[in-house]
């Protein structure tokens, strides 16, 4: 039924041959059992550490999905609703003002709940734009804090601070990727009255048994932990710096980034992808309802909002609680079914599910900039394309 799988080694290969990426690790799941798992190159090619299917790796945006549903626990829950504003728990977000190129005004209405779920509050992620340059100099000053070996702020401090910043425009006025998922995080924080890290651990990660999936890494497991490159002087060369706050994961971190601080493997991450897959249920233990999920994967933009969901990975997509959604296959140029969803990370962590076929794909490496990489589509069509 699989025979075409060989055509996974191929491409998966040759990306290493050719020096593309270091090392990735593959996985094909199918109707709850995986029917492919493969590891390829090296973790560390300065150390010569073959890559393994147990290899660490960082997930960045690919934390997100995680976050999105711990936020589904809570609405399930009836402690949080997507019509809730942002204030009710982060007062710091209280009258909110827009700084663009035409200066600084009060934004038209406050942020909601839903609207950090689909990426249309407006809070930006450092970058070159007036408010992005604020919000810049809010995390270049945790950043100058770590280097110095000075305390830095935790979760909800962080979400405190940047809720003094100015937005980038009116919540809801059109989708743009920020930091709204890292404020979820204080949210959940808030809401459970848990540490973040506390409440993934006891709601998602201990029942699914992700036992490798974290905020660090425990000494005794650094050593799987996949060196992360960067595309420098003409080739890969080991990326020593960090990203987004994110410093070395060796201890349990002040701030527990639910936009991007998770750590994880394939097969652990597998195992929350199969729960979704599965309607919120994996082997017995149940973490969502089946409509929470139908709710999760839908499509949360308006035809307006939508207009600015225009990335190269996105097209075809819509979006909803930090996941892009297919609906259209020949414009993504996937062979997958309406309604697949999935994400990606900045090092090139990458998953897709298609709930209709009951078929799922997990691509990881660790490539700074990776995002959804042309393998990990070519990938994902060979894996469609076989299943008969």
């Amino acid at each position: 039924m699989y025979e075409n799988f060989k055509y996974l080694d191929a491409v998966a290969q040759k990306e290493i041959t050719n020096g593309v990426f270091s090392g990735s690790v593959l996985s094909v799941i199918h109707k709850g059992e995986t029917v492919y798992l493969k590891s390829f190159g090296l973790a560390d090619k300065e150390k010569n550490i073959p890559m393994k299917t147990d290899s660490i790796f960082r997930l960045f945006s690919m934390s997100k999905p995680v976050t999105a549903a711990a936020a589904m626990i809570l609405i399930e829950r009836g402690l949080l609703d997507t019509r809730h504003l942002l204030k009710w728990f982060i007062p710091e977000f209280s009258d909110p003002v827009v700084l663009d190129e035409n200066g600084e005004r009060p934004a038209d209405r406050d942020i909601t709940i839903g609207d950090l779920l689909t990426m249309t509050s407006g809070i930006p992620y450092p970058d070159g734009t007036p408010a992005g340059q604020k919000m810049g100099a809010l995390w270049g000053e945790q950043s100058e804090k770590y280097l110095k070996g000075e305390k830095l702020l935790d979760t909800v401090s962080f979400a405190k601070e940047m809720g003094k910043r100015p937005l980038m425009f009116t919540p809801g006025e059109k989708w743009m990727y920020g930091a709204s998922a890292d404020i979820m995080g204080a949210v959940i924080e808030v809401v459970s009255g848990m540490k973040f890290g506390d409440f993934l651990r006891k709601e998602i990660f201990e029942p699914l048994g992700m036992n490798d999936t974290g905020f660090y890494i425990p000494a005794e497991k650094y050593s799987r932990l996949a060196q992360c490159y960067e595309y420098k002087n003409g080739g890969n060369e080991p990326f020593t710096h960090f990203h987004l706050c994110l410093t070395d994961y060796t201890v349990p971190p002040a701030f527990e980034s639910g936009g991007a601080g998770l750590v994880s493997t394939v097969e652990d991450y597998a195992k929350f992808a199969k729960m979704l897959m599965n309607k919120g249920e994996l082997d017995g233990v149940r973490i969502l309802g089946r409509n929470t999920v139908d709710f999760m994967t839908r499509n949360g933009l308006t035809p307006e909002q939508r207009k600015t969901l225009n990335w190269d990975s996105t097209k075809g997509h819509g979006y909803g609680n930090f996941m892009r959604i297919l609906d259209d296959p020949s414009t993504a140029g996937l062979i997958q079914s309406e309604g697949s969803f999935g994400w990606d990370g900045w090092m090139g962590c990458y998953f897709s599910i298609d709930p209709k076929e009951q078929l799922c794909i997990l691509y990881f490496i660790q490539q700074t900039g990776a995002g959804t990489t042309d393998s990990a589509r070519r990938l994902q069509n060979i894996a469609w394309g076989a299943v008969k």
